[in-house]
């Protein structure tokens, strides 16, 4: 995007004085919060971001917009007239940072380099000034490696090879024990990998060293873990980065100098206290890539209590002025503290639900608010069962705790073979002594991930974090040996890779074998066998109890079922559903009344028919019966048999078989033969868009009129019973008003006869599943005939894309994903801009014919957390979910009414 391509841009750099948090669209999110910490006169190095647009215009245009680099060469003077340098001066340089910063927080997955100014010439300046000869050559190999691998693509492992021998031959094992003569060396070695690989000289001029960096930032946007990170966090692709130029403050200049990681609150649990890491004489990609094990935070005091008092009071006035958990980088440069970032932390789920009610206690949120700061999908994670404590287990090793769950697999050793068991069916754990961005694909594709070296703030940890993956980090205990595919822990048992174990991600212990699971005390909660209390689960209990009575004072979708019998009734109102949205008939028609319905698919004529419905018919009473029981009170959608009927008949290849081996043996085989022909007379090539649906009961005389019955029976009953049965009767794949005219007169017709039989009025509400793209189109007229609509988003989505859901998935929706086509499946939430837009056209022109249109959801999409909101703005009454999803779409829906669009917590 070139200047004249957009005039609405004024600039393309600010000054840290210049900006503020509001401004994370332009100056991502790191470059906001730098401003805004600049802004509370917090101590932040002198730098300058350069915006989104800038990014944007470059990945557009293949070069940077053309005031670019005049508007960063005036505002490079500026901070050299400030910090009284020159950027790489031979006496005295000043040194800077090259960092990327995105809207939202991408841990890892941009690029960033260290040091650069840094030089043949300018070290021995840095040195002199310094008066540290070793930092000086141990900033500048930092820079060589950072700049070699991120800036001019080489291979990173050939840097840490280089430094291992460096250490081999010291006979040392970690590198603050090389001296400067060892690090000078390491240096040579460094430069000669860079132009062996690169096919070119390690870059001496520090402005050039900056602009590669800059571009190298900019082209890491479009990398390919960047990509693949955006798509698994839902992050759209159009944001671009922005880049944030900071003069360099050291961590690494003696024991007096360090660099660490701090949270306001725990981020695992969401307790209040210490928790970070800090990590002497280093700099602070040695505490996010978890090579060297640091020590707590609360060490800092006894190490340097000023720094550390300063540091306390930094920290709660930026949860005081961001109202959350905030993540804090800093440095401690010679005994003075430096603010290198602050964000609203990634938490687990358990300490998001914790720390929204706290600080709604605190004064500090309203409810409003707290329920922006949880989502469905955190609670979907609590729902998720833990390891039985009372089980036997070989506990063979204990981290730190980085993120809970409790996760069993198979152990691998790299991110490839992660990826290639995961698609096998397996399920694995990847284990790492620390991981990197490159390992995201394993960790995407693993149960879990178990580290041997890192804190809570080591890459493993936060990015597991984000995405709600179980994690254990800094095992050091467990012997990691990825070359040879093994981890040895204490005692000497070695686990190979494809032995199994389990890790729990909330006490950071490590097991050999399976362990059994328990459900989770968030399910107990739900089921009502828990209540809330003192001890931490029901803490837990407590928090998610409070964030669901918020959502549902303020949610305007009603959350129904999806059940079929009346034990899933009962739970899905346990769990809060407000009446059932669809129970599928057709689930009552299997077992041993398949044979039932063998016998009306063979019946020869009408009496044989008719027997077999009249044998049905009591039997979908008594269901009927059941469920209404379970439900009193509360609305029930029974939908009309959809399946086609060859489903309910046996295979045709085993039943083939069955016949022919009956000829040959010369045995009885009639009523094989009868059925065998009975599936060739059905059997239709792609039976989804064939005789099911409204068609059956069109062409099958009887069958919706022996439903239609048995529901106003068990109704009948019911109220006679002095209950309150609310049944709705829902006919499937009505295509147009006609198909829809003609069965609801005939239902009409037979509750008329079962309310003059029995002596009781029933309100039977008759309406539709709009799951055809013809429907949606017509649903005015529909509307005529229908009293409700329910939207089939299942086989709205398979019509409106084409897609058959049981074949795509498995053989192209990978690739569809992988590049980009999708950024999530169209299955899994729904598609806003094509079979939304029917959703949204069919309510909008069904209330016109008839305003009091009931219309709801009953696809799998009503149990998603951001369907939900779609259904919530296109002004659906209810969504309808399995019993387990009912929880998620209650807060969902609250969340829905009360969304604002100043709030982001991704």
């Amino acid at each position: 995007m070139s200047e004249n391509k957009a005039p609405h841009v004024a600039k393309f750099v600010y000054d840290f004085t210049e900006g503020n948090k509001d401004l994370k669209d332009l100056l991502g999110g790191k470059g906001a919060n730098l401003a805004e910490m600049t802004n509370l006169g917090l101590p932040v190095p002198p730098g300058f971001t350069i915006t989104t647009e800038a990014c944007k215009g470059y990945l557009e245009n293949g070069e940077e917009p053309t005031a670019l680099r005049d508007e960063v060469s005036a505002h490079l003077d500026a901070l050299e007239a400030r910090m009284g340098k020159k950027l790489g001066q031979a006496d005295d340089p000043l040194l800077v940072s090259v960092r990327s910063g995105a809207k939202f927080s991408m841990p890892g997955m941009m690029d960033t380099v260290l040091n650069i100014g840094l030089s043949d010439k300018s070290v021995q300046g840095l040195a002199k000034q310094a008066g540290d000869e070793r930092f000086a050559w141990d900033s500048y190999r930092r820079l060589i490696q950072m700049f070699g691998k991120t800036v001019l693509g080489v291979e990173g492992d050939l840097f840490e090879e280089a430094l291992e021998k460096a250490k081999d031959a010291k006979k040392v094992k970690v590198d603050t024990d090389l001296e400067a003569a060892d690090l000078k060396k390491l240096v040579t070695a460094f430069k000669k990998i860079v132009k062996k690989e690169a096919g070119r000289d390690f870059p001496q001029d520090p402005r050039e060293q900056m602009d590669l960096a800059i571009k190298a930032v900019f082209e890491s946007w479009n990398g390919d873990r960047a990509k693949l990170y955006r798509r698994q966090e839902r992050i759209p692709h159009d944001l671009g980065t922005a880049v944030n130029i900071c003069s360099m403050v050291f961590g690494n200049l003696g024991p007096d100098s360090g660099t660490g990681v701090a949270f306001t609150r725990d981020p695992a649990s969401g307790h209040q206290g210490v928790y970070g890491d800090y990590l002497q004489n280093a700099q602070g990609e040695d505490v996010v890539a978890g090579i060297r094990n640091t020590v707590p935070l609360a060490e800092l005091e006894r190490i340097d209590k000023k720094s550390y008092d300063q540091l306390m009071q930094i920290m709660e006035t930026l949860e005081n002025h961001y109202k959350d958990l905030c993540d804090i980088e800093f440095t401690i440069e010679r005994g003075q503290l430096w603010m290198l970032q602050t964000r609203v932390g990634k938490r687990t789920a358990g300490a998001a639900f914790r720390i929204a009610t706290q600080l709604v206690d605190q004064g500090l949120i309203d409810e409003t608010e707290a329920l922006q700061r949880v989502t469905g999908a955190q609670l979907a994670q609590l729902m998720f069962p833990r390891f039985d404590e009372k089980a036997k287990v070989e506990q063979v090793g204990r981290g730190i705790a980085a993120s809970p769950g409790a996760a069993v697999g198979k152990a691998v050793f790299d991110s490839y073979t992660a990826v290639k068991w995961s698609r096998s069916g397996e399920k694995v754990i990847l284990v790492r002594r620390e991981t990197n961005p490159d390992d995201l694909d394993g960790m995407i594709a693993a149960e879990g991930i178990l580290t041997s070296r890192g804190g809570k703030t080591s890459h493993a940890a936060v990015v597991a974090r984000g995405m709600g993956k179980t994690c254990v980090c800094g095992a050091e205990e467990l012997e990691v040996d990825t070359k040879r595919r093994r981890m040895t822990v204490p005692g000497g048992h070695v686990v190979e890779e494809g032995d199994v174990i389990s890790i729990d991600g909330s006490t950071g212990k490590v097991y050999l074998g399976e362990v059994p699971v328990v459900p989770s005390p968030v399910v107990e909660y739900f089921e009502g066998r828990m209540h809330p209390g003192a001890d931490d689960a029901d803490e837990l209990v407590e928090a998610v109890h409070r964030m669901m009575a918020f959502a549902d004072r303020k949610r305007r979708l009603r959350v129904r079922a999806n059940a079929d019998n009346a034990e899933d009734a009962l739970r899905a109102r346990r769990f809060g559903a407000q009446g059932i949205g669809l129970c599928r008939t057709e689930h009552m028609f299997l077992g041993e009344r398949r044979e039932m319905v063998e016998k009306l698919i063979l019946a020869d004529t009408g009496e044989e028919r008719e027997a077999a419905l009249t044998e049905l018919l009591p039997l979908q009473k008594k269901d009927f019966v059941e469920l209404f029981e379970a439900m009193d009170g509360l609305p029930v959608t029974v939908r009309l048999l959809d399946p086609p009927l060859h489903e309910f008949l046996p295979d045709i290849t085993e039943l083939s078989v069955r016949v022919a081996l009956a000829e040959s043996r010369q045995e009885p085989h009639e009523n094989d033969l009868r059925l065998l022909q009975a599936v060739h007379r059905l059997h239709e090539q792609n039976p989804m868009l064939g005789l099911r649906g409204v068609r059956l009961g069109l062409v099958i005389p009887g069958l919706f009129a022996m439903q239609v019955r048995a529901i106003a029976e068990a109704a009948a009953a019911r109220k006679n019973a002095k209950g309150d049965p609310r049944a709705e009767i829902m006919i499937p794949l009505v295509g147009t008003v006609q198909e829809l005219e003609i069965v609801r007169e005939e239902a009409d017709k037979v509750i008329a006869e079962v309310q003059a039989a029995t002596g009781t009025e029933l309100k039977l509400a008759i309406g539709t599943m709009i799951e055809l793209p013809r429907a949606a189109l017509t649903a005015g007229q529909i509307a005529e005939a229908a009293e409700f609509f329910s939207f089939g988003t299942n086989d709205l989505t398979q019509t409106v894309w084409g897609f058959s859901r049981d074949d795509v998935e498995a053989s192209f929706f990978t690739a569809y994903l992988e590049k980009g086509i999708f950024g999530v499946s169209p299955f899994e939430t729904i598609d806003k801009d094509g079979v939304g837009s029917l959703v949204k056209l069919a309510a909008e022109a069904g209330r016109r014919t008839r305003p009091d249109l009931k219309l709801g959801v009953c696809g799998e999409h009503g149990g998603d957390p951001e369907s939900v909101h779609f259904f919530h703005e296109v002004g659906l009454d209810y969504v309808s979910c399995s019993p387990f999803r009912i929880p998620v779409a209650r807060l969902e829906a609250g969340r829905a009414a009360t969304q604002s669009t100043g709030s982001d917590h991704r």
